[in-house]
Order: C-alpha cells, then sequence, then structure tokens
C-alpha cells in the first residue's frame, strides 16, 4: 500500500474517532464522555487511539473543538463569506435558524460553549477563535452595507456583530433547554432590527 494511501486511510480513521466523540459529546456532555465511551462508540482500539491523540482527552477534545468550529462555519456558507447585500443576509438568516432547527439540543455550538470551551485551555483558545472569526465576518458584511448605502452609517459594524453574536448564543442556549427554535429566531431578529431583516412568523 502506497504511503498516499497510508495517508488517506489514517486521516479517515482520525475524523472517524473525531466526529464520533463529537456526537457524544453533543448528547452527553465533555464531563459525563470518557475514552471507553468514545472507543465502544467508534469502534476503535485504545493503542488506535493514542496513536493519534497522544496526548490522550486532553488531545481529543482539543480536537474535537476544532470539528465542531468547522462545523458552525461551514453551516453559514457560502452566505457567511458575503454578507454585502441585504439579500445575502436573509439568506443567511435562513440558513443560521434551518440548521439549528435540525440540530435542536445536539447542535456543536453548544457543545462548544458550554462543554468544550470549558475543557481546557486549549480549548477555550479555539472557542475564542471561532467567535473572533465569526464576528470579522459578520462585522465586516455589515460594513459593506454601510459603503453601499443600504443601511444607515450611524451603525457601528463591530457592536452589531457582537450583538448578533449574543442572541445566536443565548437563542442557542434556551433552543437546546426547551428544543424550541422560536427563542432564537426572536433574539436574531431582535438583532437585526437595525438592518432591517426579520420575520414576524414565530417558530
Amino acid at each position: 500500500m502506497s504511503s498516499s494511501a497510508i495517508g488517506r486511510k489514517g486521516a479517515a480513521t482520525r475524523q472517524r474517532i473525531v466526529a464520533g466523540a463529537a456526537l457524544l459529546i453533543r448528547d452527553r456532555g465533555a464531563a459525563q464522555t470518557s475514552l471507553d465511551d468514545v472507543l465502544e462508540a467508534t469502534s476503535t482500539s485504545k493503542g488506535q487511539l493514542f496513536h493519534y491523540f497522544p496526548q490522550g482527552r486532553a488531545g481529543l477534545l482539543s480536537a474535537v473543538a476544532e470539528h465542531e468550529v468547522t462545523q458552525v462555519l461551514e453551516a453559514q456558507q457560502p452566505y457567511l463569506s458575503d454578507l454585502s447585500t441585504l439579500e445575502s443576509w436573509e439568506r443567511w438568516r435562513e440558513a443560521v435558524l434551518t440548521h439549528y432547527l435540525e440540530l435542536g439540543d445536539k447542535c456543536p455550538l453548544g457543545a462548544l460553549t458550554t462543554e468544550l470551551g470549558k475543557t481546557s485551555p486549549e480549548t477555550r483558545a479555539i472557542v475564542s477563535r471561532l467567535y473572533g472569526t465569526w464576528e470579522a465576518s459578520l462585522a465586516l458584511g455589515v460594513a459593506r452595507l454601510r459603503e453601499r448605502g443600504a443601511v444607515a452609517g450611524a451603525i457601528d459594524p463591530d457592536h452589531l456583530a457582537r450583538c448578533v453574536l449574543v442572541a445566536i448564543q443565548g437563542g442557542v442556549t434556551m433552543l437546546r433547554t426547551t428544543r424550541r427554535v422560536a427563542y432564537l429566531q426572536v433574539s436574531l431578529d431582535a438583532a437585526l432590527a437595525p438592518l432591517g431583516i426579520s420575520d414576524t412568523t414565530a417558530a
């Protein structure tokens, strides 16, 4: 077998372990998910796990955090990368609501903030980077709207971006508890009100 084939197989095995651990943590929480649980759920041997994660649990949790960050950002694409029109903001809003309605209390954002972000300085830094990247994308979108004259020039892009992130996080927290996306919809629409983007129909 070629080295490239071995590399692809190894990468697939590592990803399978990470994805399986992520699902367990979304369902049970990080504190309630042991390495033995991950081994059983992913049909992985202890030797395999420590081959890919020499640091054990700490290394695996960091990898899961990176995985979940990717899930959060990719779910918002292609809209998050180009929020230069009100139409693109509306499509982004619908994508966010649809994504979290489908996932319910198993969403990666909730696991990142309430679970993984507390496990170590490494995972905390990963979660912090997520919010920094996300905030920058939203702020850039607002700035582009201002440049085009699509929204009031008095709107502060950084402030609005932070309000949107807080709205999503709060709404997702309540969604995870109640399984009602209406909380996320109301909070997100309130944050987006300065842009004139909302839907008065509660989900």
